[in-house]
């Protein structure tokens, strides 16, 4: 019974290491911004999102407190033995152990789909049992009704599920109507193993797409489904660029640039993307930039927006993801300081805070007309 909440604690953890003071400046504008994060993995949890918990680095108190307008959380379903950045089997699976212990329902302790079904339920419940203050996003005019609800002094955030690996599609694309009907509205193709439908940067072969990957990219689009390249592996990065028709999203990362790591985008990447018209959300943690501190953040956003311009650069939290930050989601005020301590403009710190995610992902809510989809 307590021992998920123990490898939590040792998994989720914030190092403590010294921040800068916050300027009332900085307080000031933080607390006007629109913020959106593109990923979370707290739903791999078991904890009540709904209560200020004593461990991990996100729950709805945390998130208020932080002024999150819009918060995207992902559904993880596997993870490979021995995980790490370089080489990972597709065989083994940390995750069943912990669904297990955690003792959720028998249904999903051998089905990554049912995995991911249960985590829209747990969302469903939480929205249910929020009083208002958390709201399902599905559709555009969802994250339009909570930034008017905030607009008009509502402490509301709105939730949406994604998807870290669509192996829980278990081989059948069919499923990405199941998932899209059970709300889930973004997905990456791979984690940190290869699948059947792409490689992994993180696998043994880490190839490009596969027939069944380049199928699942067009479903998705069709749909209104964002497509996510984080952990896809640069074979697959380049061959999707070249074809999808939608802006796209690397959700949670950094740039080699800054932070040499397999990991991460190369520059040749962060064109191709931003020529999507898409964003990358720059995590935290240090196999994203390195380092742990707000500046070491802000060097990357930085060589993002020197590049390709700063309508590309987004937040990409990875908040809950087993990862070592240095604040959890209350803390970040510490983000708007490093960025105006690194010389941004309000209507940059604006743009990067949340306004670039809200265009794209309004933008990519909305299904393909039914001309292009049946091309």
């Amino acid at each position: 019974m307590f021992a998920p909440a123990y490898v939590e604690r040792d998994m989720n953890v914030i190092d403590g290491k010294p921040l800068p003071e916050i300027s009332d400046a900085a307080r000031s504008l933080h607390a006007t911004l629109t913020i959106v994060d593109l990923h979370s993995d707290t739903l791999l949890w078991k904890r009540n999102m709904l209560e200020r918990a004593d461990r991990g680095q996100m729950d709805l108190p945390r998130l208020q407190q932080g002024n999150v307008a819009l918060q995207v959380f992902s559904s993880v379903t596997k993870t490979p033995t021995n995980q790490n950045y370089d080489n990972n089997s597709a065989d083994g699976d940390n995750i069943t152990a912990l669904v297990i212990g955690q003792l959720q329902p028998v249904r999903t302790w051998n089905s990554l789909l049912e995995r991911s079904l249960f985590h829209a339920q747990k969302l469903d419940r939480a929205v249910r049992l929020s009083d208002g203050e958390l709201q399902q996003v599905t559709t555009a005019r969802n994250i339009e009704a909570t930034l008017q609800a905030r607009a008009g002094g509502a402490q509301q955030t709105g939730a949406m599920l994604s998807i870290e690996g669509l192996h829980n599609l278990e081989g059948n694309p069919d499923n990405i109507d199941t998932l899209y009907d059970a709300g889930f509205r973004m997905a990456g193709l791979t984690h940190f193993f290869d699948n059947d439908l792409a490689g992994s940067m993180h696998g043994e072969k880490k190839g490009g797409l596969t027939a069944l990957g380049r199928d699942v990219v067009r479903r998705m689009e069709a749909k209104g489904m964002i497509v996510d390249i984080a952990h896809l592996s640069h074979a697959g990065v380049a061959e999707l660029l070249q074809f999808v028709e939608r802006p796209v999203v690397s959700s949670h990362g950094g740039v080699q640039a800054t932070c040499d790591v397999n990991r991460n985008l190369t520059d040749d990447e962060i064109r191709a993307l931003a020529a999507t018209g898409g964003i990358i959300g720059v995590g935290y943690w240090e196999g994203a930039v390195c380092d742990t501190s707000p500046a070491a953040i802000a060097r990357a956003m930085m060589h993002i927006r020197d590049l390709v311009g700063i309508e590309h650069v987004a937040l990409g939290s990875d908040y809950d993801g087993a990862v070592t930050v240095r604040f959890d989601t209350a803390g970040l005020v510490h983000v708007t300081q490093a960025l105006m301590d690194a010389g941004f403009s309000e209507a940059e710190i604006r743009a990067v805070m949340g306004e670039n995610a809200l265009r794209v992902i309004s933008a990519g809510l909305k299904p393909a007309p039914k001309s292009d989809a049946a091309q």
